[in-house]
C-alpha cells in the first residue's frame, strides 16, 4: 500500500509539470512570471513498472476520468540500470489557449492499455484551520507621502530669559576690570565675582538702559558720604554710555564694589587702630562683600540699608549734627600765614611773635616777645585742636595754626566719629561706659545713665587700652599682682639692693625653680587694688578697681595709674552690676575675712572708650585733652589719606 500511495503522488507531480512545461515551450526557457528570471528544466519523470497502481491497470469508463492525459512512454531514452521501470512523459489532453506549438514527443513510444490509467490518491488530511486565520484580511491601504488630514499650526515657542541675561557676557569679561579699586581686597574682590556668578552674572542695579531704582539709592547714599565724616571723592560714581552694553555691565560690578567698600568704611575700616598704637585694640565688625550684596540686594531700600552700616549711637548722631552745622557756617577767623622755624618758648624773641598774636586774636605788643599771654593763648588753642596744651609753638601747633578753624574743626569731629565706628553696633540695652580723656565711668540701662563715677586712669607713660570686653566677676579682699613691667622697673632694683625691700613694704616675693619671681601684695587696707575690683579678663591685664589712696579723686587731671581704671565710691558701682542680692552692706561685711569671688548675674558689656570731643543734649561741644595723643594719630592717619 505504501508503494501505491508514493506511485499515485508522483503520477500527479508528474502531469503538472508537464502542463507547465508544454505551455511554455513556445517561447523557449520558462520564466518567472513575477520575479522575470529563468525557470530551471524540468527534469523527465521515471516511473517503475512494477509500481504502477493496480487501479492504472483495470479499465475506466470515459465518464470517470474524460480529461486525464494519455502516458506515453519512451523506450529509447529509459535508462538501463533498473529494469521494469517504465519512462516517458506526460501529455496534455487539450491544447493550451493561444498561439503556442505543441512540443515535440519522441518517436518511440511504448505500448500502454487502452482504458486510461485512473490513480487512486488519497485525501490529505490538513489540521484545523485557526479561525482567526480564517477571517476575511482586509486589503492593506496604500498611503501616499501626502498626510491625509492636514496638522494644525503649531504656536511658536517662547524662551522667557531671566531679566537681564543679555548682560551675563559682558558681566563676565569686565568683571576684573570693574573691581580693580586701590582698597579693595582681594578677598573682597573675589567674593563680589562669587556674588555675580551665583545670580547667572545678571546685573543688579542696572535696569533697562540706566540705573533701576535700587542703583539709584545707592548712588544718592555714595554722593551724600561726607554726612558721615566719608569722603565722596572715595566712592566715584561710575560713568557710562547707555547704548553700550558692556559700558553698563562694568558700571553695574563697579556700584556694587563701592557699596562694599562704604560699608566696610562706615563700620571703620578706613583706618587700622592697632596700627597707630598697641593699646587701642577694639574688635571692628567689618562685614564681608557677600553680607552687604545680599543686604543690599534683598532690600526695599538699598540706600537705606547702605546708611545704616555707620553707628547707630546717639553720641555719633550728634557728632553728625555739629559737622553739619560746622560746615554751614564760614570761617570768620582771618588766616595768617605763620613762617617756619625754631620752637618759640616763653620769654624767647622772634619775628614770628606778631603774626602768632594776630592769629590768635590778640592785639600788637610794642616787642616781638613771646610773652605770658601769648603762651596762655596757645595752650588754650593747642587744647582745643587737641595738641599738648604746653604753650610751645612747635611744627604741629604750627600747622594747626595755619588751618583755618571751620577746617579744623571738621577734622576734629570727622576723626572722633571714626573712633566710633571702633565700637560694636549693639552696645548692649546695659553697659558699662569709661570715657578715658574726661576720666569718667557710667553705668547706662536702657539708654539711660543710672550710675556716674570719677575715675583715675593709666599715666601717658602706661596708657589705658582702648577695647570692649564683658564684666563677669568681682573680687573682694582681692591680692595685688606687681605686673612685669613694675617688677622689672621697681622691685628687682630695690631687692637687688635690700633683700628686704618687698617685705618691708608688705609684699610677699614667691621664687620659682627656674629663678623666677613673683611679688604679691596680700589684701588688706594698704592693697593697690583697695577693698573689691571688677574682672573682665583681657589681653591687657587692666581693670576696674577700689585704691587706698582716695584723694587723688579731688584732682582734675587725673592720670596716675599703671593702666587699670580706678573707680571712686567702687560699693557703689558694685551695687549696679552685681543686682539686689549683693546690697552695699553685704559686701561691706565681707571685708577683711579672706578673698571672695562673686559672679554677675549676668555678663555686662564694658567699653574702655577715648572721646575727646563729646556734644551734649543741647548740642554744645565739649572737648576734653587728648590725653595720649590717639586723637592726633587717628585724625592724621585720616588727613593723609585725603
Amino acid at each position: 500500500m505504501r508503494r501505491r500511495h508514493w506511485a499515485n503522488l508522483a503520477c500527479v507531480s508528474a502531469l503538472a509539470l508537464s502542463l507547465t512545461a508544454t505551455a511554455v515551450s513556445a517561447e523557449g526557457q520558462a520564466t518567472d512570471p513575477t520575479l522575470g528570471i529563468p525557470l530551471p528544466e524540468q527534469p523527465a519523470l521515471l516511473l517503475h513498472a512494477d509500481e504502477r497502481p493496480q487501479a492504472a491497470q483495470a479499465p475506466v469508463s470515459a465518464e470517470a476520468a474524460p480529461a486525464e492525459p494519455a502516458l506515453q512512454t519512451d523506450t529509447a531514452t529509459a535508462p538501463a540500470a533498473e529494469p521494469g521501470m517504465v519512462t516517458g512523459a506526460v501529455t496534455p489532453s487539450a491544447r493550451p489557449e493561444g498561439s503556442l506549438a505543441t512540443p515535440e514527443l519522441p518517436a518511440a513510444t511504448v505500448a500502454v492499455p487502452d482504458q486510461p490509467v485512473t490513480l487512486d490518491i488519497p485525501e490529505i488530511e490538513l489540521p484545523p484551520a485557526d479561525p482567526a486565520l480564517a477571517a476575511p484580511q482586509a486589503a492593506p491601504v496604500l498611503r501616499s507621502a501626502e498626510p491625509a488630514i492636514t496638522p494644525p499650526d503649531l504656536p511658536k515657542v517662547v524662551v522667557d530669559l531671566p531679566a537681564g541675561s543679555e548682560y551675563a557676557a559682558d558681566i563676565a569679561a569686565r568683571a576684573t576690570d570693574a573691581l580693580a579699586l586701590p582698597r579693595l581686597a582681594e578677598r573682597e574682590r573675589a567674593e563680589i565675582l562669587a556674588a555675580y556668578e551665583a545670580n547667572g552674572n545678571r546685573p543688579l542695579w542696572i535696569e533697562g538702559r540706566g540705573w533701576s531704582t535700587a542703583g539709584l539709592r545707592l548712588t544718592e547714599r555714595l554722593g551724600r558720604a561726607g554726612e558721615d565724616g566719608l569722603r565722596p571723592a572715595d566712592y566715584p560714581l561710575p560713568a557710562f554710555e547707555a547704548s553700550d552694553k558692556g559700558s553698563l555691565a562694568e558700571a553695574d560690578v563697579r556700584l556694587s564694589a563701592l557699596a562694599v567698600l562704604y560699608a566696610r568704611d562706615a563700620r571703620g575700616a578706613r583706618v587700622d587702630p592697632r596700627r597707630l598704637s598697641k593699646l587701642l585694640t577694639p574688635t571692628l565688625s567689618l562685614p564681608s562683600a557677600t553680607e552687604v550684596l545680599s543686604e543690599l540686594a534683598g532690600s526695599g531700600d538699598a540706600g537705606a540699608v547702605l546708611a545704616a552700616y555707620n553707628p547707630p549711637h546717639e553720641g555719633y548722631r550728634r557728632l553728625k549734627a555739629k559737622l553739619a552745622e560746622l560746615r554751614e557756617h564760614l570761617d570768620d577767623t582771618p588766616l595768617v600765614r605763620i613762617p617756619a622755624g625754631p620752637a618759640l618758648k616763653l620769654g624767647m624773641r622772634d619775628e614770628r611773635v606778631p603774626l602768632v598774636r594776630a592769629r590768635l586774636g590778640l592785639g600788637p605788643s610794642e616787642e616781638p616777645v613771646f610773652d605770658r599771654s601769648t603762651a596762655t593763648a596757645l595752650a588754650a588753642f593747642q587744647k582745643q585742636a587737641g595738641l599738648p596744651a604746653n604753650g610751645v609753638l612747635g611744627a604741629q601747633t604750627l600747622a594747626a595754626l595755619g588751618t583755618p578753624a571751620t577746617a579744623r574743626g571738621e577734622q576734629d569731629i570727622v576723626a572722633q566719629m571714626e573712633r566710633w565706628r571702633w565700637l560694636p553696633a549693639d552696645l548692649g540695652a546695659d553697659h558699662i561706659m569709661v570715657n578715658v580723656p574726661e576720666f569718667r565711668v557710667r553705668v547706662i540701662r536702657q539708654g539711660h545713665v543710672v550710675h556716674e563715677t570719677r575715675a583715675i586712669v593709666g599715666k601717658p607713660e602706661t596708657a589705658t587700652p582702648i577695647f570692649s570686653h564683658k564684666m563677669d566677676h568681682v573680687i573682694v579682699n582681692p591680692s595685688w599682682f606687681v605686673p612685669p613691667s613694675i617688677l622689672r622697673k621697681e622691685f628687682i632694683p630695690g631687692l637687688a639692693a635690700d633683700p628686704e625691700y618687698a617685705a618691708k613694704r608688705g609684699y610677699v616675693v614667691t621664687r620659682s625653680k627656674g629663678g623666677g619671681i613673683s611679688v604679691r601684695q596680700p589684701p588688706g587696707e594698704r592693697n593697690a587694688l583697695g577693698w573689691i575690683k571688677f574682672m573682665f579678663p583681657n589681653d591687657h591685664a587692666v581693670y576696674l578697681h577700689d585704691t587706698p589712696n582716695r584723694r587723688l579723686f579731688a584732682q582734675e587731671r587725673r592720670a596716675f595709674s599703671h593702666g587699670c581704671v580706678r573707680v571712686d565710691n567702687p560699693f557703689l558701682l558694685a551695687d549696679q552690676v552685681l543686682g539686689p542680692e549683693w546690697t552695699h552692706e553685704r559686701l561691706k561685711r565681707l571685708i577683711g575675712s579672706g578673698e571672695r569671688r562673686i559672679n554677675l548675674p549676668q555678663p555686662l558689656a564694658i567699653h574702655l572708650v577715648y572721646n575727646t570731643h563729646v556734644v551734649g543734649a543741647d548740642g554744645g561741644l565739649t572737648t576734653f585733652e587728648d590725653l595720649y595723643g590717639f586723637h592726633r594719630l587717628v585724625r592724621q592717619a585720616l588727613e593723609s589719606r585725603s
